[in-house]
């Protein structure tokens, strides 16, 4: 039972040897990070009978009053939600948080929620976004509560949309 980086020990067909015109770039963004191993840029968890479970991209990070907060983190905790099927979380600029450019020109987002819900979970959006909210503040920090958590039928499966 342990979370971590996805690396793989050996070369497989099909796989990347390059980026077009830019080959440093794929030897840091791949294999510099783990010497000896191609890193996937994928959080994963193993547990302890040998299953892998994808949490998801560990460069998805999003700037929350100064705290760097992994998506697939705040992913993880409401997904472990009863009503919860699926979901995604963005960040996006917060006038509170940091709508304007400061420190640099960082733009501190705000947290936003879509969730998709089981069948029949009888949730209306606003005791889901309650819960969330509460359960986000106690398994992570008040500060990654998402302020907008919107029930949707469907998410996007790319990073793209």
């Amino acid at each position: 039972n342990i979370s971590g980086a996805l690396c793989i020990s050996q070369a497989w067909p099909g796989m990347a040897r390059t980026i077009y015109n830019d080959h440093k770039r794929f030897l840091e963004t791949y294999l510099t990070p783990y010497p000896g191993f191609f890193f996937t840029g994928d959080g994963v968890y193993r547990t302890g009978e040998g299953y892998y479970q994808l949490t998801g991209r560990l460069d998805d990070v999003i700037n929350i009053s100064g705290h760097r907060l992994g998506t697939a983190e705040v992913e993880d905790v409401v997904n472990h939600h009863v009503a919860v099927a699926e979901s995604a979380v963005i960040g996006y600029p917060h006038e509170i948080k940091g709508e304007g450019k400061i420190n640099l020109g960082v733009l501190l987002p705000g947290v936003y929620a879509f969730v998709v819900l089981k069948k029949d979970s009888g949730y209306t959006e606003a005791r889901l976004a309650a819960e969330l909210r509460e359960l986000i503040s106690k398994k992570i920090a008040k500060y990654a509560a998402p302020e907008h958590v919107q029930v949707t039928h469907r998410l996007p499966k790319t990073r793209s949309g």
